[in-house]
């Protein structure tokens, strides 16, 4: 990514009628509110790292994507700048709620880094299942967007994160909709659909937020080394304030939407998935 794509705009412009960043009121933000809630800084860090280098996944969505050119239209005209935007915005509440960090130093050291592991390798194993597997991602995202607008201390915070997180939501539908697509095309059976679900999930955590969170705590440790234990310690910090705030019917119905389950199994089956990630998030 180059230093141009570091600033407060969105290298191209999201779609008509998307919200922009002058419509956020970032000079009436209550710095106060925000300031001393330490884990509210490293959440809002990490995501505005991993939303503005969304560049580099589109890139190679687009390679993987070629041949659709609705598609590929889409990741480039609306997807990318929209993802970028969210960063652009992240970063610059970040700047305003906590001037003492150094966001571009840090971010061009993760950015080095993340470069390297973001490669061809981690596209699906057919467009059918990256497809499934991106509608797994923005449900990740959007009910992360969700739990930190309901843990928002600040007016100003709620309001970007509502944003953020209506965007999430309509690409889900989007990746959706070209999954159904492609899935009535090459026909790949629940139990691929399920594994590849499943596994990006796991990937998820080890990857983009482990990366990203690394930086940042370097950034503001730079007298120690970092341990894996650090962003262990992170997650379980942000699973315990999630406890009361994150949407888990939500993510269970977006979670459960690509493998197509009889209306009656996903009736009896979302409640009971419900409660076991709640139980599980709460260990």
């Amino acid at each position: 990514m180059t230093d141009e794509t570091m600033t407060d705009e969105p290298i191209v412009s999201p779609g008509r009628g998307h919200w922009r960043l002058e419509d956020i009121p970032f000079d009436t933000i209550d710095t106060e509110r925000a300031h001393q809630n330490t884990q509210l800084f490293y959440m809002l860090t990490v995501a505005s790292f991993v939303e503005i280098t969304s560049d580099l996944y589109t890139g190679n969505l687009v390679r993987y994507f070629a041949e659709d050119r609705e598609v590929r239209d889409w990741l480039q005209n609306q997807w990318e700048p929209e993802e970028i935007q969210h960063g652009a915005a992240l970063r610059r509440y970040v700047n305003t709620v906590w001037p003492e960090f150094d966001w571009d130093t840090t971010y061009r050291s993760f950015h080095g880094e993340y470069a390297k592991v973001c490669g061809m390798d981690s596209v699906g194993p057919s467009r059918a299942l990256e497809m499934a597997a991106r509608c797994v991602v923005e449900t990740g995202t959007s009910a992360l967007y969700t739990t930190l607008q309901r843990l928002s201390p600040e007016p100003v915070l709620t309001r970007l994160t509502g944003l953020i997180r209506n965007d999430e939501v309509r690409h889900y539908k989007h990746f959706y909709r070209y999954f159904m697509r492609y899935r009535g095309a090459e026909n790949p059976g629940r139990y691929a659909v399920l594994r590849i679900l499943w596994g990006r999930i796991a990937e998820i955590e080890d990857e983009d937020g482990y990366y990203a969170f690394k930086h940042v705590f370097q950034g503001c440790h730079p007298e120690r080394p970092f341990r894996r234990r650090d962003y262990l310690d992170f997650i379980k910090i942000c699973r315990d304030h999630a406890k009361a705030h994150y949407p888990f019917e939500m993510a269970v119905k977006m979670f459960l939407k690509p493998l197509k389950l009889n209306r009656y199994v996903q009736r009896a089956t979302v409640p009971l998935l419900s409660v076991g990630a709640r139980h599980l998030l709460l260990r």
